[in-house]
């Protein structure tokens, strides 16, 4: 007997608009024999509510994301992470995951049904905290980890080593470890690189460094990136998940970001090109060349 297609639907939280597309895409999923759940995104998790959500025992054959790109972060870390391909589709606003306009939503998931979406793998990081001897904290996130000070208007030492070699003491405001899919994220606000998103690469970004020559750095994927707190005056730093999850960083703490054994895999249409995305998105002018002409 044929197994029945599947597909999970996750919609922006609080999102009146996202429901209701949600709910009708369900029913026209259903109505071509396509079995359709369909769930809200919390707007906030804890460490210890993300930590919590395994691999589903009965994977959909896909996720379609009704939101912007916070909402596919979140969906990409409970679901994407498992192996399903995700369709994205922007509601409103600066979407670089999202890629899908809500005008195009069903075209975009007939070409779904029947095979016609290209899959794109995109890299993740994986970040691991000890403390005294112990492994503390095991998270995979798309976009980047950030660390910074609790403290307002105040820098923070963060000695840096890159497979064992000492690299540096960034005294900032914080520090930003990215992949190049979160490159177009809190890096790019820090005024770090783009990267095209399928390269496999990390970036450490400082976040207003208090030594103009430190600036960002681009590191090969077979990278680990070690992190340590620079004073025990400090006291408490942050570290911060996809922007979204926190988890608390003492002195005498050690983080070290690696690339994840897990990845994530987008569906986009034929059509897709992501420096026409960067064009729009950024907004940036000029004529279109064409070397016809």
């Amino acid at each position: 007997m044929k197994k029945q297609l599947s597909v999970g639907i996750v919609y922006k939280h609080d999102n009146d608009k996202a429901k209701m597309e949600a709910l009708r895409l369900g029913e026209w999923f259903e109505d071509r024999n396509v079995n359709a759940s369909v769930e809200q995104m919390e707007s906030k998790a804890s460490f210890e509510d993300e930590i919590r959500f395994a691999a589903p025992q009965e994977k959909p054959d896909w996720a379609v994301v009704l939101g912007g790109d916070g909402t596919l972060l979140g969906a990409a870390r409970r679901i994407g992470r498992f192996g399903v391909p995700i369709l994205g589709v922007n509601l409103g606003g600066l979407g670089f995951l999202t890629g899908i306009p809500l005008s195009r939503l069903y075209p975009a998931v007939e070409m779904m049904l029947s095979g016609q979406l290209e899959e794109e793998s995109r890299i993740m990081l994986q970040a691991r905290v000890h403390r005294e001897g112990k492994e503390v904290c095991c998270f995979h996130v798309l976009n980047d980890v950030v660390v910074n000070k609790r403290t307002l208007a105040r820098i923070i030492d963060l000695n840096v080593s890159i497979n064992g070699t000492f690299l540096t003491t960034f005294r900032a405001d914080g520090l930003i470890i990215c992949t190049p899919t979160g490159s177009t994220a809190y890096n790019l606000s820090a005024g770090g690189p783009i990267l095209y998103p399928t390269m496999e690469s990390f970036i450490l970004t400082p976040i207003c460094p208090f030594t103009l020559t430190n600036r960002p750095l681009l590191v090969p994927e077979s990278s680990t990136i070690s992190i340590k707190l620079g004073k025990k005056a400090e006291g408490t730093a942050i570290l911060t998940f996809d922007g979204q999850v926190g988890f608390n960083f003492y002195y005498g703490d050690e983080v070290n970001i690696s690339k994840s054994d897990e990845r994530i895999v987008l569906l986009k249409p034929p059509d897709y090109n992501f420096f026409d995305i960067l064009r729009t998105k950024l907004m940036w002018g000029g004529t279109t060349y064409n070397k016809t002409s």
